[in-house]
């Protein structure tokens, strides 16, 4: 967006986003690296410069994610557009710095990867998804990417294009570390707690030289990337320096600003605009990726991930902010639709920035623990808003994706709702009376579905949902698991909303596999009378790595068998015991 633009054109592309920056700056480096001595006709530079300018900022890429993680966290699209620029680096780089340090961090993602795939299904909480990839793993990005690596698939290879599966069934220099391998394939049970991103404050109150963590500025130019690719965009701090570069370089008028060009106006006073955006930060925050804690309980016969505690009841467009996978296609998950289901027979069309699947419009309150989990809906801004804010709208209720076709068993009683698939079972129970959506499929996609599978809570858009997730082994039958949870008990209180704004709830449950659970809007998780941690996770805690935050190094193990790496260093080992 620095370099010049021919006139009478409009350059729409998207520089800033965490996928983008790695694909840009790689496909910068590699021209300059082809082509050093010929000139870049666009601004007269010659490929070498542009190498020397690409550099820098790739390593800078690599460090960040080392650090912090990735801000399009466990994402079901994106991963798949990091992992084919870091082959691509990794294949072609003649600077082995380069080439160590990509291989380092494709080792990172393919080990998030790993964790979070169960039966080839990459089904967990996502920082960035839409309906199009979330309702059967086998449409995601990185459906082929996983079934070539790990082969946990009972499914074939998906007819769609998947550049990722493509470039890593040809690579000469790049191979799957085994641990990562074995990782994707255990079967024994276990937890991981990750935490990516960076603490971006939106709350405020306002000040007057915010302090960025670590290192960082809101202030350096140079750094814009390093906030827009969070989409940061109106968080408070950053909103001084996203002013002065729209302006200076025109960005108002592109195909992603053009829809809030209306704000223009109010930016000339920049205080102003910083305490608007603290006041508004639960609509205007909806593409915002800030830190995030998540936890996923994988067994042999189910997978349970969630988003815990991650920007309570704002819009969020394109979170996905918790999942049950059984397989591919069995999977159950929660929403807060942004807009009503669209008339259509395409299954895939969609809006990418809130609709009925895609996002969430508001963010549950979440926390779990092991096989167990609470949500709590309660939206922080009003349903309707006038003027410039009437786009942030949204539907008076929240709904389940429950799909009856494929699971083994599915019964309804009350408010809780059953599934079977195999030996593995959920029970979803709605604090407001769920009711299957019954939809005509000459008018609204089913994908070849015959029963209902959209389970809609009306009565309010403020809602509790419990899941609980269980394996045959553990109980008698699924109706011995069915009689457990409907007789358990369900204390839940209901808050009084405030100025227009919902209150929340308190929530008590008494679990029959982790005993009594307590958890609210502003309370704790206790289970068994043990204060459970919401936040504060490492970068990555589970039994194959222990890192903290901001470590530079990480070390990954499974069986014997391990990959480390040094990303300051520059150093990479695959090695076995």
């Amino acid at each position: 967006y620095t370099e010049p633009t021919a006139e009478g054109l409009q350059d729409d592309s998207w520089y800033w986003s965490e996928n983008h920056e790695i694909i840009f700056h790689t496909i910068e480096y590699l021209v300059g690296q082809t082509f050093p001595d010929a000139t870049m006709t666009n601004d007269g530079r010659s490929g070498r410069e542009h190498m020397e300018h690409a550099r820098p900022r790739i390593l800078r890429w690599f460090d960040l994610r080392a650090r912090f993680g990735f801000n399009e966290w466990h994402s079901n699209v994106y991963y798949q557009k990091d992992v084919t620029p870091l082959l691509t680096l990794v294949e072609y780089a003649e600077d082995p710095a380069i080439r160590e340090r990509a291989a380092a961090i494709l080792d990172a993602v393919l080990f998030d990867i790993a964790m979070h795939t169960f039966r080839g299904a990459f089904g967990v909480t996502h920082g960035r998804s839409y309906k199009k990839d979330k309702m059967s793993s086998l449409d995601d990005d990185t459906w082929g990417l996983v079934k070539l690596l790990f082969d946990t698939a009972e499914y074939p290879y998906g007819s769609g294009s998947d550049p990722g599966a493509v470039l890593l069934a040809r690579a000469k220099r790049y191979r799957l570390p085994e641990a990562i391998f074995r990782i994707a394939r255990s079967d024994e049970p276990f937890v991981d707690r990750e935490r990516m991103g960076l603490d971006i404050d939106e709350d405020g109150p306002y000040e007057p030289n915010p302090q960025a963590p670590y290192e960082f500025s809101y202030s350096d130019p140079d750094q814009l990337t390093v906030w827009w690719s969070a989409g940061a965009l109106t968080a408070w701090p950053v909103v001084p320096l996203t002013i002065q570069v729209m302006n200076q370089y025109n960005l108002w008028d592109t195909q992603l600003f053009a829809p809030f060009s209306g704000l223009r106006n109010l930016v000339g006073d920049i205080p102003f605009a910083q305490d608007l955006a603290i006041r508004m930060r639960a609509m205007l925050g909806f593409g915002l990726l800030k830190e995030v804690n998540t936890y996923t309980y994988r067994s042999s016969d189910f997978m349970l991930s969630s988003a815990i505690d991650y920007r309570a009841g704002s819009f969020g467009a394109q979170y996905h902010s918790w999942q049950a996978t059984f397989d591919p296609n069995a999977i159950v998950f929660t929403n807060h639709a942004f807009r009503p289901p669209i008339k259509t027979t395409d299954w895939y069309r969609d809006d990418e920035t809130g609709s009925y699947w895609t996002g969430e419009a508001s963010m549950p309150r979440s926390a779990q623990h092991e096989n167990v989990a609470i949500h709590i809906y309660a939206p922080q801004y009003r349903q309707t808003n006038p003027g410039l804010f009437e786009f942030f709208r949204y539907e008076p209720y929240t709904h389940a994706y429950f799909p009856q076709d494929h699971f083994d068993e599915v019964v309804q009683e009350g408010h809780w709702t059953f599934g079977r698939f195999r030996d593995g079972y959920i029970g979803l129970y709605s604090f407001r009376l769920p009711k299957w959506v019954i939809y005509d499929p000459t008018e609204y996609a089913t994908n070849g579905m015959v029963k209902p599978f959209d389970l809609r809570a009306d009565g309010g858009p403020d809602n509790v949902w419990i899941v609980e997730c269980g394996r045959g082994r553990d109980w008698e039958s699924f109706a011995a698991f069915r009689t457990a949870l409907s007789a358990a008990t369900v204390e839940i209180e209901q808050y009084p909303r405030q100025a227009g704004l919902y209150g929340g709830f308190d929530v008590v449950y008494q679990s029959p596999s982790q005993g009594r659970m307590s958890f609210g809007w502003q309370q704790p998780l206790v289970v068994g009378g043990q204060e459970q941690a919401v936040s504060g996770f490492d970068r990555w805690d589970n039994p194959f790595a222990r890192t903290p935050v901001n470590s530079r190094s990480a070390t990954i193990e499974k069986d014997g068998y391990g990959v480390r790496y040094d990303i300051e260093a520059g150093r990479r080992e695959v090695y076995r015991r």
